[in-house]
């Protein structure tokens, strides 16, 4: 590995913590910069679930009062995820990299356009809250297998989910989101760790420099639009998809 694929993996992990503790979607940095130094479809997507792991953590426990709120629901919308997202990963690692390559442009321009839809998809006005429907936890599953299998823009499509079908306090349902991330990047971990398709040189880099974007992401959560970074996300995503449909 080079100084310069050093580099890039570093500050990937480091934009990707800024970017989703402003807008989210900091999953399409760490996947973009891993394929760009080598690594293949498969180990970066896995490694990508690892990377975001530490910060989907930090942002539960910044929750924890909501959490606690939640009671028994929280349990339930857990080990639902648990299931799909177990679910999930198991069909990832059964694929050959061939196979799931050419699934990737696809998946890519899906997650683009889900992120760039996610104000849109957030109710604008919360019905008042109630426990989640039959229909919220059916999504939720869908979305938990999803979240298994490849995950860039999971956060936005579990919020949708609770918002129209559970609705409430917007901060108690991102500390459910957060959550259920937990749960899912763990299970997946476990799953791609076992298979052997995490690279851990590049998770190792990326780690740290997630850690200390996620301090500065508080930084320029205060000073920085939604709007610009939720773009600048956006034209990632889009580069990465023509570039996995052109080549």
């Amino acid at each position: 590995m080079s100084i310069f694929d050093v580099l890039l993996l570093f500050f990937a992990g480091f934009l990707s913590s800024v970017v989703n503790a402003i807008a989210g979607g900091g999953t399409f940095l760490t996947f973009g910069a891993m394929t760009l130094t080598g690594v293949p479809p498969i180990m970066a997507n896995a490694t990508s679930s690892v990377t975001q792991l530490p910060g989907y953590i930090t942002s539960a426990l910044a929750y924890r009062t909501e959490i606690r709120e939640a009671g028994r629901e929280v349990w339930l919308l857990a080990g639902l995820s648990l299931v799909g997202s177990l679910l999930g990963a198991l069909i990832l690692v059964s694929l050959s990299n061939p196979s799931f390559r050419s699934l990737v442009p696809w998946l890519l321009l899906a997650a683009t356009l889900i992120f760039a839809a996610g104000p849109y998809l957030r109710p604008k006005t919360l019905h008042p809250e109630k426990p989640v429907s039959r229909l919220g936890l059916v999504f939720q599953f869908i979305t938990s297998i999803y979240g298994g299998f490849f995950g860039a823009g999971m956060g936005i499509m579990m919020l949708a989910v609770l918002g129209l079908t559970k609705g409430g306090d917007y901060h108690k349902l991102n500390a459910l989101k957060n959550v259920i991330a937990v749960v899912i990047a763990f299970v997946a971990i476990v799953v791609f760790s076992s298979g052997g398709v995490v690279a851990w040189l590049p998770a190792v880099i990326m780690i740290p420099a997630g850690a200390l974007g996620g301090y500065a992401g508080v930084w320029a959560a205060r000073r920085v639009p939604q709007s610009v970074i939720r773009a600048a996300v956006v034209a990632v995503g889009l580069g990465l998809t023509w570039y996995y449909f052109a080549t």
